[in-house]
């Protein structure tokens, strides 16, 4: 039963385990560009959540000095990086889409089989 209490109160790791795995799926099993994307949007979110949760510590008050204050601060660092990572995650998500668009444009779908089928038959 001890195993069963370490596995809850390890909660956050699952869940981001889960939502991590429910976006590697979509960006590979799914055939679909825009799935793919949404697939790697929801990965990332995953890997922010990890981060976030990591920097929290029970008991932990806001990274504010206060004088006389010696009890435990939270650490900043992740949430900083995590804010950076969005930005960056929103850029590669606005250029894939812009890709997505030039493809549909040049092929006709954004199906990745259908793609790679047009792309064989233009080489040959």
């Amino acid at each position: 039963m001890e195993w069963i209490t370490e596995i809850l109160e390890k909660y956050n790791y699952w869940t981001f385990i889960i939502i991590m795995l429910i976006g590697l799926y979509g960006m590979i099993a799914k055939d679909n560009l825009i799935k793919k994307i949404i697939g790697l949007s929801i990965f990332q979110t995953a890997i922010f959540l990890f981060y976030v949760s990591l920097a929290d510590v029970i008991g932990g008050t806001e990274p504010i000095v206060i004088e006389g204050y010696t009890g435990l601060y939270v650490n900043p660092l992740p949430h900083v990086l995590i804010l950076t990572a969005i930005v960056v995650s929103v850029a590669t998500l606005a250029v894939a889409l812009a890709l997505i668009i030039r493809i549909h444009e040049e092929y006709g779908t954004i199906e990745e089989r259908e793609v790679l089928i047009k792309e064989r038959d233009a080489a040959s």
